[in-house]
Order: structure tokens, then C-alpha cells, then sequence
């Protein structure tokens, strides 16, 4: 058994242990006595046998402690049987389970997307929505998106001759998918004889073979998995987001006891209000300097994804220097979903009103929001318009706006790079890089209903920042709203009655019309 040098850091980096590798022979003699060389205690693999599980014989498993960068640490393992020939790799994760688990999601356009490296842990599910094929967690594994492709080739055809025979419907669909993967990496089922006879074109045509865009999804609720970008974390293609885990993935994962009661239905109502803003805490509903009442209501309803049974949790805030307003919390407990959304609890405004606010540094970006249902919000820099209705009301910081409007963009539109020249993957990474702050841009929220708020962080006096502009609605703005025709005096009085003095005061005038004539 050999180990690593004891003077190097446990974890070296990928890049350090290959050049390591490289100064060092490729064989070391070992001497009779079986001590270790100076040059082999050097090497960073540990080596040790171990038992095949296929012929039950010895074989070797090697062991790399390595860091990838801007990931974390691992441990890559590597089993091989010199007597039958059986090899198994496999990658765990060194570090502990992360506070909050992870959904990496890549846009891959071209072939060169494809040797982006993957990090997938024993917890992860892999999906790529456009083939509806979804893996479940299984071994650890690090390569790359090509390697992982192939990895669904083979899996999914394994079984596929004994599928032919006994569902020939399931082995129709799977053979699709199969034939759409093998597209991807360019696998083209023919004889030996052909391949060889015709190597150099084919490889020509697969040049000039164009790819279809698909995207890829890992999602894993310890946080240890890992989709490289390319350049920086601004990569249009590439996007991360973190979420809380559920009762069932924390009892998956161990970190619970399965036969704890989880949370009631109120707690988790309340903690999915994390979603509109994050100052709120699981002990404090509403914390951050907003005042409220302590009174949380609750209304009994159903969930719009599975239909079961699933309250709507409402709380009635104050936010100064603006006015009541409503944050409206709905989560399930049988399926997930979560959905929260903001209401003015005010009147409506007479006048509209204009937000404009100058964001020069990451700071600003701390700045709490409330975007109505009623608003649109603008970025002149970037061609951004988002009409009123996009989002919905949402209660959050304008880091967590931008967020929102990358990942609703990035992930639930998708567009052909080939058909618009890249402008839209060019669109991306100009909004990447102003949610990241890397260049000053200009925020404009136009509410006509002036239900949205943007905060001051120098109330209560001036933002220098920030101009805020009320004007006069326009008919059709009125019209849309449905404030033309609302009836706010008089409505005390019995319609009916005031509909039969409407009634007689027209017959009376249509009488006398008819005797003058």
C-alpha cells in the first residue's frame, strides 16, 4: 500500500497531481525488502487491494484525493481485476453536506459544450427535459457531458433485446431515445468492415453534422455535485440555483430521523416565504424592520399541481414610507409545490407611479422590492422590457428579481442558437451581467396601481440614486383595470330601484318626445 506525500496538501488540485504524475516514472522497481522508494511515496494514489465482486478474486483499487476548482474536494476511486478484466470508477465527496441542495442547469448548443465536466454524486438525478428522460440517483461518477450521454446509451440498451420480446412499445420509445443520444455523441450503428472502409469521410461529415440543442439538469439535495462553466460563473449557458430541502430528503439523506414528526402545515407555509424574501426566519415571520400584526390566517384550499389538501397562509405587513400590504404563502406537503405571491391591502392609487433607480455597485442590490402583479419592470441597457402580469407580485431583494427573471428565461424559454445568430445566448450574458453587477445599469418599475415599492436606504431622507415620478393614468390604463367603470359613491341604494327610476325616466322622456312629434 502506498500513500501520499505527507509534506503536499491532502487535497492537491487536478491540474497539480497531473503534472505530478508526469515528473515522476511511469514504473517504480520495489525492492526486495518491500519498503518504499522516495519517487513512490511521491505518487498521489493510494493503492490497495481488494476483492472483485465478479470473479471473487483480488484485484486493486486506487484511490485520488483531489480538489476540483471552484468546487470542492473529492475522492476519485478506481477499481480494476486483472484476472477477469472487471473496471469500476467511482467519485465521493470529501467535504460534509451542504446547508441547501443544488439544481445545476446547462444550455448545451454545440459539440464543444459537450466536454463541460460533470461531478454527480450517489444523490443526484440527472434529467434532460427535451429527450423526457430522467435518471435517478445511482454511483457517484466524474466525467463529462459526452461521458455521461454514453453512460445513458449503454444503460438504456442493455436491456433493450429482451424488451423487443416482451414489451415491444416500451422498446420502441427507449430505442428513440437511444437513437437521439447516439445524434448527440455521433454513434452510428454499422458494421466493422464499414466503419473502416469509410473512417475519413465520416469523420468530415461529423464535423458538419450540426447538433440538436438540448439541456441538462442535475439536481442534488446534498449540494455535492458539480456542472463545469466555461470562462466564469457569468457563462450565459450555465446557471445555478440552490433550494431548501424537504422532510424526505433530509430523511434520505440521513440527516433526520424518519419516525420524527416533520413540521406542521403552518411552519412550512411559513418557511416557503423565504421565496419573497430572504430577512425572514423560521423563529420571526417577518423580520428586517417591517412591522406587522402577529395574526396569521389561514384558508383551506387545494393544490393546483397533485389537488390534495393545502392551506394558503396570509399575513398582513406594514413596510415604512409605503403602505399595508398582503404576502400570500401556499405550500404542499404531499408533493412540493410552493407558490407565494404579494397584494397591495390598500386602496387603490389615484395616480400611477414611475421607479427609476441608477444601480452602480452590488449594494444596491440588497435593496428590498415589492413588484405588484400591476408593474413593469425595465432595463434600458440591456433591451429588457417586462410587461405587467410577468412574475406575478413578488416581496424579495432586486438580487433576488434578476434571479428570478434569469432562471424563468434561461430555463422555461429556449431558443435555437443557429435560427437568431446567438442573440439571445448574447441577451443572457448581458443580463447575467448585470444581475452579477459587472456593469452600472438603469432599473425602471412603472406601476399604474402605485403598488410597487423600491427601498430607500436613505429614508427618510432623498435617495440620490432613486426618482420617483407620479403621473396621471391614462383611459386606456383605467380601462384595463376595470376603474372605468367602478362605482365607488352611491352604490348604498337598492339597484333594482335605481334601475326602475332609470327605466321610467326613459319611458317618460320617449313619451314626450312622441307627443311633440
Amino acid at each position: 500500500m502506498t500513500s501520499a506525500n505527507a509534506a503536499g496538501p491532502l487535497f492537491p488540485t487536478i491540474h497539480d497531481v497531473a503534472e505530478g504524475t508526469d515528473n515522476l516514472a511511469d514504473s517504480v522497481d520495489k525492492p526486495a525488502d518491500g519498503t518504499l522508494t522516495e519517487k513512490e511515496e511521491e505518487r498521489p494514489v493510494t493503492e490497495v487491494e481488494s476483492l472483485c465482486m465478479q470473479c471473487n478474486k483480488n484485484g486493486s483499487t486506487r484511490f485520488l484525493l483531489t480538489s476540483i476548482p471552484f468546487f470542492r474536494e473529492v475522492i476519485v476511486m478506481s477499481f480494476r481485476c486483472d484476472h477477469c478484466g472487471y473496471t469500476n470508477n467511482e467519485i465521493q465527496s470529501a467535504g460534509t453536506i451542504r446547508p441547501d441542495g443544488s439544481v445545476y442547469t446547462v444550455k448545451v448548443l454545440n459539440r464543444d459544450d459537450l466536454n463541460r465536466t460533470v461531478v454527480k454524486s450517489n444523490t443526484c438525478t440527472v434529467t434532460i427535459p427535451e429527450l423526457q428522460l430522467s435518471f435517478p440517483s445511482s454511483q457517484g461518477q466524474m466525467t463529462n457531458i459526452e461521458g455521461l450521454i454514453r453512460d445513458i446509451i449503454s444503460d438504456l440498451g442493455a436491456e433493450q433485446p429482451l424488451r423487443r420480446i416482451q414489451n415491444e412499445v416500451a422498446w420502441k420509445k427507449i430505442d428513440e431515445i437511444i437513437r437521439a443520444c447516439k445524434d448527440i455523441v455521433q454513434d452510428e450503428d454499422e458494421d466493422e468492415d464499414e466503419k473502416e472502409k469509410s473512417a475519413e469521410p465520416k469523420e468530415e461529415e461529423k464535423e458538419q453534422t450540426p447538433m440538436k440543442p438540448f439541456t441538462l439538469k442535475i439536481d442534488d439535495p446534498a449540494g455535492n455535485s458539480f456542472i463545469e462553466f466555461i470562462g466564469s460563473m457569468s457563462d450565459p449557458k450555465w446557471n445555478l440555483r440552490t433550494y431548501h430541502r424537504t422532510f424526505e430528503q433530509n430523511v434520505t439523506l440521513g440527516l433526520v430521523d424518519k419516525d420524527a414528526e416533520p413540521k406542521d402545515q403552518k411552519a412550512i407555509a411559513v418557511n416557503s416565504l423565504d421565496d419573497i424574501k430572504n430577512k425572514i426566519h423560521d423563529e420571526d415571520l417577518i423580520g428586517g424592520g417591517f412591522d406587522g400584526n402577529e395574526e396569521l390566517f389561514v384558508f383551506p384550499g387545494s393544490c393546483g399541481s397533485c389537488g390534495h389538501p393545502s392551506d394558503t397562509i396570509i399575513k398582513k405587513i406594514n413596510i415604512p414610507y409605503f403602505k399595508d400590504v398582503l404576502i400570500m404563502s401556499t405550500s404542499c406537503e404531499h408533493c412540493g409545490y410552493r407558490d407565494s405571491e404579494v397584494k397591495s391591502g390598500s386602496a387603490i392609487s389615484k395616480q400611477g407611479k414611475r421607479i427609476t433607480l441608477k444601480v452602480e455597485d452590488s449594494e444596491d442590490l440588497s435593496r428590498d422590492i415589492l413588484k405588484s402583479e400591476s408593474c413593469g419592470l425595465t432595463i434600458p441597457e440591456i433591451d429588457l422590457v417586462l410587461q405587467h402580469g410577468t412574475l406575478g407580485g413578488r416581496f424579495t431583494t432586486l438580487e433576488g428579481i434578476l434571479d428570478q427573471v434569469y432562471e424563468e428565461l434561461s430555463q422555461k424559454l429556449f431558443v435555437d442558437a443557429s435560427s437568431d445568430d446567438g442573440a439571445f445566448e448574447k441577451f443572457l450574458a448581458k443580463l447575467k451581467a448585470v444581475k452579477n453587477v459587472e456593469m452600472p445599469f438603469t432599473l425602471i418599475l412603472d406601476d399604474p396601481l402605485a403598488d410597487s415599492y423600491l427601498q430607500n436606504i436613505y429614508a427618510p431622507d432623498p435617495d440620490p440614486n432613486m426618482e420617483i415620478v407620479t403621473y396621471d393614468r391614462t383611459y386606456d390604463q383605467n380601462e384595463d383595470w376595470g376603474l372605468n367603470d367602478m362605482q365607488v359613491e352611491g352604490y348604498e341604494g337598492d339597484p333594482n330601484v335605481e334601475i326602475a327610476k332609470e327605466k321610467a325616466a326613459a319611458e317618460a322622456q320617449a313619451a314626450s318626445a312622441a307627443v311633440a312629434s
